[in-house]
């Protein structure tokens, strides 16, 4: 069994965006070699997810828009965490949207379904942030 592990930066410009990462885990798949296995990738950050969806603009404005009604940014004053920080929202936004996804390798390739790709979401963003890609497999 092999083993494989690389950690990816990210500093996306904006407080919160969506990047799709998935070139970037099957860049990642070619060098490690495995043919059959599992893929984990995770958001190394708090406030920061990893989740697969569809890659169309409608439904990333969707997500801000879901998120922002059940974890509104403003008021910072409505949250106990914010003092030093104003980043309450974000820890929510990340529990809601997920820490990471799993994709089985099969014959070297990610095992998708129809229009899946695997995005990362920053909710206090500004400043690098890491994701980690283990592969295991075979």
């Amino acid at each position: 069994m092999k083993s494989y592990r690389k950690e990816l930066t990210l500093q996306v410009p904006a407080r919160r965006a969506y990047v799709n990462i998935t070139e970037q885990v099957r860049a990642c798949l070619a060098e490690s070699g495995i043919r059959e296995g599992l893929a984990l990738v995770n958001a190394m950050h708090i406030t920061a997810s990893v989740f697969i969806n569809d890659d169309e603009g409608g439904l990333h404005r969707d997500f801000e828009t879901w998120l922002e009604t059940l974890a509104p940014e403003k008021p910072h004053s409505r949250y106990h965490h914010n003092g030093f920080e104003d980043n309450a929202d974000a820890h929510l936004k990340r529990q809601l949207m997920g820490r990471e996804v799993v994709v089985a390798i099969t014959d070297g390739r990610l095992d998708f379904g129809p229009w899946e790709q695997i995005f990362y979401g920053e909710y206090d963003g500004k400043r690098p942030k890491r994701i980690l890609i283990k592969l295991i497999g075979e």
